[in-house]
């Protein structure tokens, strides 16, 4: 019953952030690049309710903005990464022999290099932009999926169900995707869930590093970056950008967990 309270608050919590950078236009107080310099570093007032940056700039609407980015750079890198690691793992793991051992080498080469770094240094080549971030993330993020996509065939490939199949005239190409993919569908769910919160956390690291969406962009990493050097005269300009990173990471994880908790337990 506790796994299903919090699965359903993390639910709650992502669908709210979504609904909130959907409606961003319509809900944002104020236009989110527009600069005021005679308001700057405000803390709190009636018309800035989270206050102002160093331009002036509403604190509140560059956050719901930066959701937008965010969720955005997070849905693309795990959707691309997830189509390319499922077609990868899915040959190497039904096809097996020099394929396997051809793609996992492949793939162990890929997490032989950090990830963060990789990326780093993808987005300082190709430079900032939301579609270099999202290739950047992609480029090794698609990895765990292999393996899992893999792993998890290898143990179904010899199960009654798949041997009737090819009895039956089947295909490699329809074994797999009538047969053996909606049986991954459980444990993919639950590893793009934990991989949209790492895409996040990424997304804001590449931001804060300046490899992230262009400025004047509005973007949770690049709004701590502007903060940074305020900490001590005007510290809400990367508190509620931080707690925006840290309840959407927080609010992932939690849905994770209920999902992984409710998968396992009705496998049992």
């Amino acid at each position: 019953m506790a796994s299903k309270t919090w699965l359903y608050a993390g639910a709650a919590i992502v669908s709210l952030l979504i609904l909130i950078a959907l409606l961003a236009p319509a809900i944002a107080p104020h236009p989110p690049l527009r600069q005021n310099l005679a308001n700057d570093l405000i803390a709190y007032s009636a018309d800035h309710w989270l206050g102002t940056d160093k331009l002036g700039r509403d604190i509140l609407s560059r956050t719901i903005y930066g959701a937008r980015i965010s969720l955005s750079v997070g849905f693309a890198t795990v959707a691309l990464s997830l189509a390319i690691g499922l077609a990868i793992g899915s040959l190497a793991g039904y096809l097996g022999g020099w394929v396997d051992l051809l793609l996992m080498r492949l793939v162990d080469i890929l997490l032989a290099f950090p990830g963060i770094l990789l990326a780093i240094a993808f987005t300082a080549v190709l430079g900032p932009g939301l579609d270099h971030v999202v290739l950047a993330l992609c480029l090794i993020g698609w990895t765990g999926y292999a393996r899992l996509v893999r792993g998890e065939i290898i143990a179904l490939r010899e199960r009654e169900f798949i041997h009737a199949a090819r009895a039956l005239g089947a295909n490699p190409k329809r074994v797999i995707a009538r047969h053996l993919l909606p049986n991954l569908i459980a444990p993919l769910l639950i590893q793009a869930t934990f991989g949209l919160a790492a895409a996040i956390i990424a997304e804001g690291s590449l931001s804060f590093l300046g490899l992230g969406v262009e400025p004047p962009t509005p973007s949770w990493g690049s709004m701590l970056n502007d903060g940074r050097q305020f900490l001590l005269v005007a510290p809400h300009l990367t508190t509620y950008p931080g707690l925006a990173i840290m309840i959407t990471v927080f609010a992932l994880n939690l849905v994770g967990d209920g999902l992984q908790e409710r998968f396992q337990a009705r496998s049992r």
